[in-house]
C-alpha cells in the first residue's frame, strides 16, 4: 500500500515538474531531466534527460551544467564526447559547483575533453576540495602524493585524505590505512592502519580488504587471526581482485584459516593468472607442475611459468631454466636454460645464482668457466643457500675461480653443514 501511494506521488511530482519545464523553467526542466535519467516515475530515457538538461543548462543552471557534463561524459542519450563534457562541467564549475569543479580537474588530470595539465587539475581539485567534497579533498590528496601539480608533500596528502576519510570516502579511508602503514605524511601506526583499513573493507573497498587480511594473516595493529585473513581475502577475491585471489590460493593451499584444498587453491590461482599476474601465473604452474590440485602436466606448467618469467619474475624465470635443464614441458635446451638462469640470478634470485653457478661450472649452455662459476656461487652463498655455501667451499678448496685457500674451504663448508647441506 505504502509502495504504491509513493508511486503515485513520484508520477504526480513528475507531470508537475514537466508542465513547469515546458513553460521554461530551468530548475523544473531539471528535475524532469533527473526523472527520465534515473526512471523515476516516468520510463527511464536518457535523450529525454539530455533533451531537459540541456534546456536548463542553457539557462546557466549549474546543477543542469554538471549533469549535461556527465551526459556527454559517459555518453548518455548521445555519443561520449568529452569536449562538450569539458565545457559544461567547465560551466559550472566557474559558478563554484563542486561536483563540477572535480570533474573538471579530472578533466585536466587525465586530459579528457582538453590537454592534460596537472596544474589546472589541483587548481580545481583545491577549489572543490575546500568547499568540503570528499572525492576532491582525496584527489587533491594524490596531487600532493604524487607532486602532480603542486610540490610532493605527504602531510598535506596526509591532511587532505584524512579529510576525505573522516566522511566516510572509502578510497580516502585505503590510502590514510596506507600512509599510516608506511609511516608516509603521519607517524607509523599499524593500530590506525588497521582502523582504516577496516572502515573501508567494510564498504566493499577490495584493496583495503586485501590489506585488512594481510593485518590479520601477520598480526599487524590487530591480533593475528588465519580465520579473518581468509574471510577478507574472499571477499576481495570474489571482486575479482587477482592480488586476493593469490592470498586466497595460498590460505587454501597450506590450510591457514581455511581446510586445506589443492583444488581451491588451484581454482583461485587460475582466475588470477588469467587475468595476467605474473605471480598467480607462476603459482598456477607450480600447481601444473607439481600436480597440486590437477594432474600433472609439463607442458601446462611450462606455459605458465613463461607467461610469469615475460613478466621477469624472477622465481618463474628461474623454473623456466630447469624445465629447458631437465626436458621437462619443452625440448631439453641447456643453452636456453643457462640463459633464463642468468635473467633470475641478476635479480638476486639464489636458486638461479646456484644453477647458473652450476652450468658455469660444468660447461652446460655456456662455455665453461671457473671464476663465473665462482661469482654465482659466492652470490647465493651470502643469501644463505647451503647448497652454493658448499660449492663455494670446493672452489677455495680446488682453487677454481680463486685461489686455494684452505681455511675459507673449510670456513664455508662448515656454515654449509650448520645451514643443512648434507
Amino acid at each position: 500500500m505504502m509502495v504504491m501511494e509513493l508511486k503515485k506521488i513520484i508520477i504526480k511530482l513528475f507531470r508537475w515538474f514537466k508542465a513547469s519545464a515546458e513553460q521554461g523553467n530551468a530548475k523544473d526542466q531539471n528535475n524532469p531531466g533527473d526523472c527520465y535519467y534515473y526512471g523515476k516515475g516516468v520510463k527511464k530515457d536518457y535523450k529525454e534527460a539530455f533533451r531537459q538538461y540541456k534546456a536548463a543548462a542553457e539557462q546557466g543552471d549549474a546543477d543542469a551544467q554538471y549533469k549535461l557534463g556527465n551526459c556527454y561524459y559517459y555518453g548518455k542519450g548521445l555519443k561520449q564526447n568529452y569536449k562538450e563534457a569539458f565545457r559544461w562541467y567547465k560551466a559550472a564549475a566557474e559558478q563554484g559547483y563542486a561536483k563540477a569543479q572535480n570533474n573538471l580537474g579530472n578533466c585536466y588530470y587525465y586530459g579528457e575533453g582538453v590537454r592534460q595539465d596537472y596544474n589546472e587539475a589541483f587548481r580545481w581539485f583545491k577549489a572543490a576540495a575546500e568547499l568540503g567534497l570528499p572525492e576532491a579533498q582525496y584527489r587533491l590528496g594524490n596531487c600532493y602524493y604524487y607532486g602532480n601539480g603542486v610540490r610532493q608533500d605527504y602531510n598535506e596528502a596526509f591532511h587532505w585524505y584524512k579529510a576525505a576519510a573522516e566522511q566516510g570516502y572509502a578510497n580516502a579511508q585505503y590510502i590514510l590505512g596506507n600512509c599510516y602503514k608506511n609511516g608516509e605524511g603521519v607517524k607509523q601506526d599499524y593500530n590506525e592502519a588497521f582502523s582504516w583499513y577496516k572502515s573501508a573493507a567494510e564498504q566493499g573497498d577490495a584493496k583495503a580488504q586485501i590489506n585488512l587480511g594481510v593485518c590479520y594473516s601477520e598480526g599487524q595493529g590487530v591480533k593475528q587471526d588465519s580465520n579473518e585473513a581468509f574471510r577478507w581475502f574472499k571477499a576481495a577475491a570474489e571482486q575479482g581482485y587477482a592480488k586476493a585471489q593469490i592470498n586466497l590460493g595460498v590460505c587454501y593451499s597450506e590450510g591457514q584459516g581455511v581446510k586445506q584444498d589443492y583444488k581451491e587453491a588451484f581454482r583461485w590461482y587460475k582466475a588470477a593468472a588469467e587475468q595476467g599476474d605474473a605471480e598467480a601465473q607462476y603459482f598456477l604452474g607450480g600447481c601444473y607442475y607439481f600436480g597440486a590440485g590437477v594432474k600433472r602436466d609439463y607442458n601446462e606448467a611450462f606455459r605458465w611459468f613463461k607467461a610469469a618469467a615475460e613478466q621477469r619474475l624472477p622465481e618463474a624465470q628461474y623454473r623456466i631454466g630447469r624445465c629447458y635443464f631437465d626436458g621437462k614441458g619443452v625440448k631439453k635446451d641447456y643453452n636456453e636454460a643457462s640463459r633464463w638462469f642468468k635473467a633470475a640470478a641478476e635479480q638476486c634470485d639464489i636458486d638461479a645464482q646456484l644453477h647458473l653457478g652450476l652450468c658455469y661450472y660444468i660447461g652446460e649452455g655456456v662455455k665453461k668457466d671457473y671464476n663465473e662459476a665462482f661469482r654465482w656461487f659466492k652470490a647465493a652463498a651470502e643469501q644463505g643457500y647451503a647448497d652454493a655455501q658448499y660449492y663455494l667451499g670446493l672452489c677455495y678448496e680446488n682453487g677454481e675461480g680463486v685461489k686455494q685457500n684452505y681455511k675459507e674451504a673449510y670456513y664455508w663448508y662448515l656454515i654449509a653443514y650448520i645451514n643443512g647441506y648434507t
